[in-house]
């Protein structure tokens, strides 16, 4: 039997299908792994969680980055944002009265960002 948070985001993919399950997860690991890189225990912004994303993409997928976020449904930054405010909305995440969905649009271009040679990059 899944556990509660496997049955609740489940619950979210079958209200949102345009996302997999599995980018939901990596959501959960780019946070934790964001929390990582800056070095504190304090809220994320939308920027930071999409540099968190690029970076362990890149360590995880490489140039083919882009072909693994195509499968989940990922077109750009903006969709990375329609998943957090996904779970936010569940009760799975939680966002500040100055987050938004803009934070997330256009960020970096996914074929120029997942090159074969790419590597973790500047934190802006």
């Amino acid at each position: 039997m899944p556990n509660s948070l496997e049955r609740r985001l489940k619950g979210v993919v079958e209200r949102d299908g345009r996302y997999a399950c599995h980018a939901y997860r990596f959501v959960y690991e780019s946070l934790d792994y964001t929390l990582k890189k800056i070095g504190c225990k304090r809220h994320v912004s939308g920027r930071e969680l999409l540099f968190g994303i690029r970076d362990l993409a890149i360590e995880q997928f490489g140039g083919l980055a882009p072909m693994v976020f195509d499968r989940w449904g990922i077109k750009g930054t903006s969709d990375w944002g329609q998943i957090v405010w996904n779970l936010a909305g569940a009760g799975l995440m939680s966002r500040s009265d100055t987050d938004s969905l803009a934070d997330f649009e256009d960020v970096y271009d996914f074929a120029r960002t997942f090159t074969l040679d790419a590597r973790p990059g500047e934190w802006i």
